[in-house]
């Protein structure tokens, strides 16, 4: 009858142990994705920062850029034909 308790109370510690260690495991697997998911969001806060500070300088070569931007931009506006010509056949 000894034995029999022995043998239930050793079971019971080894479950408990076991329970503990998967709950770790859990725990840092769910640290380690919430850790990647929390760095991917710092890192599009600064990425958008970053952008926001690159369009409101007023550096010259930003300023050359939005020139060439917004001048390939009226060249994408203009028509293909002239107006008044004569329609493809």
């Amino acid at each position: 009858m000894w034995w029999l308790l022995g043998l239930v109370a050793a079971l019971q510690l080894y479950f408990v142990r076991e329970l503990l260690a998967a709950f770790a495991l859990f725990a840092l697997a769910f640290a380690v994705i919430g850790g990647f998911i929390g760095g991917l969001y710092l890192l599009q806060k600064a990425w958008s920062s970053a952008v926001v500070r690159v369009a409101d300088s007023q550096h010259p070569a930003m300023n050359a850029l939005r020139n060439g931007l917004d001048a390939v931009g009226d060249f994408a506006r203009r028509p293909l034909r002239r107006p008044g010509s004569a329609a493809a056949r």
